[in-house]
């Protein structure tokens, strides 16, 4: 069994269920902490800042990080956009809420409203009308790039599964006939960009996550060892299909080692 310097890991599903704690993931993340071995939480979420996640997980799991261990989707956003821009296009249109928001302020670039942006990104809009996405549309038809957050179909909520941001990326998508560039897992955007942040080599580091759809086809889709653990969406006999396997499986984080 490999020995890892970093691990990339995925929050729900993983390291807790909703609002259940999962307990084998407080022991797995103490254990990490323990042995001064560098983490990464990379979630697709764009609605939330570091700080946001770091207070759920100490005041509803009993996990303790800081905002450090933190990188969501909308940083890795942000961090992209901040590679390719140059300094008189910065101008972004964005459909989405404040974790997103504020990623693309701290990178200095101008949120715009009515007038033509250089680049458009579309993410989770709990508020999205239909005023949104038509600018949206009209921004990325009249030469906007097209950014999308992540193409998570649906995220689960005690309502059941509502739609994601993938599904408001798609509607813009079909109106535009244009391909956005997708960051989120299960693409490996946000994986380079949480290589950067841990300062290891693909060699050093593991994905672990629930899902062989986002989190796990993320790690091979970047070409880094992967850690399914059987405590959320993915089962055994689904994943027995699949032609790449993960580089590891368990059913649960207690039975890694480290």
């Amino acid at each position: 069994m490999q020995k890892y310097k970093g691990y990339f890991i995925d929050l729900d599903g993983t390291i807790y269920a909703g609002n259940k704690r999962i307990p084998a993931a407080k022991r797995f993340i103490e254990k990490l902490q323990k042995n001064n071995i560098k983490f990464l939480f990379v979630t697709n979420n764009t609605t939330k800042m570091p700080i946001d996640v770091v207070k759920n997980l100490s005041y509803n799991h009993d996990i303790h990080v800081n905002e450090d261990n933190v990188y969501t989707a909308g940083l890795a956003t942000a961090d992209y956009m901040n590679k390719i821009a140059d300094e008189k296009h910065r101008k972004v249109y964005i459909v989405g809420e404040k974790g997103l928001i504020t990623a693309l302020r701290n990178k200095n670039f101008q949120i715009v409203d009515n007038e033509q942006p250089d680049y458009v990104v579309v993410g989770l809009d709990s508020d999205v009308t239909y005023e949104k996405l038509s600018k949206a549309v009209l921004y990325i038809r009249a030469g906007a790039k097209f950014i999308g957050t992540n193409p998570d179909s649906n995220i689960p909520n005690e309502k059941g599964m509502l739609p994601g941001a993938g599904a408001l990326v798609d509607l813009v998508r079909y109106a535009t006939q244009k391909e956005p560039t997708f960051i989120g897992k299960p693409e490996s955007i946000i994986l380079e960009n949480a290589l950067d942040r841990i300062h290891l080599h693909k060699d050093d580091v593991v994905m672990v996550g629930d899902n062989y759809m986002t989190d796990i086809s993320a790690g091979i889709n970047f070409g880094i060892d992967t850690l399914l653990v059987y405590s959320g969406l993915s089962t055994k006999k689904q994943v027995s299909q699949m032609n790449v396997k993960p580089t590891n499986e368990i059913d649960s984080l207690d039975d890694w080692q480290l």
